[in-house]
C-alpha cells in the first residue's frame, strides 16, 4: 500500500507540473524563448529551421502528453514507466545542455522523481 502512495505522489507531481508548463508553454511560447537560448547553438540552429514558436508548441505539446501518461490511472503502467523515462531524460538534458541556474537546478528533483517512478515495481 505505501508504494502505491508513493507511486501516486509521484505521478501526481510530475502529472501537474507537466500540465502546468505545456499549457502554457502553448499559449505563451515568447515566454520560454530563454529555454531555447540557453541551448547550445547548433541545436538553436536546427529548432530556427521549424521555426522557435512551432518548436515550443511541439513541445508544449510532448509534455501534455506526459501529463495524460502520469495522470490517467487507467492506462497501463508501461505507459506510465515510459513517460517517467522521457521526463527524466528530458529534464536531465536541460541540465547539460541548458546548464545550472536560478531556475532549471529545479531539474534535479524532476530527474530524481521521474528515475524513481521508472524504478517503481508497481
Amino acid at each position: 500500500m505505501n508504494n502505491k502512495k508513493a507511486i501516486w505522489s509521484l505521478r501526481l507531481g510530475l502529472g501537474v507540473m507537466f500540465l502546468y508548463s505545456g499549457i502554457d508553454i502553448i499559449l505563451h511560447p515568447t515566454a520560454w524563448y530563454w529555454a531555447v537560448r540557453g541551448l547550445p547553438l547548433f541545436i538553436q540552429n536546427i529548432i530556427n529551421t521549424v521555426g522557435i514558436d512551432t518548436y515550443l508548441k511541439l513541445q508544449g505539446a510532448s509534455e501534455l502528453i506526459l501529463a495524460i501518461a502520469f495522470l490517467a490511472w487507467f492506462l497501463p503502467r508501461w505507459i506510465t514507466r515510459i513517460a517517467a523515462l522521457a521526463a527524466t531524460v528530458e529534464m536531465a538534458a536541460i541540465l547539460l545542455l541548458v546548464g545550472v541556474d536560478f531556475i532549471t537546478f529545479r531539474d534535479f528533483g524532476l530527474v530524481g522523481a521521474g528515475a524513481a517512478l521508472f524504478f517503481f515495481d508497481a
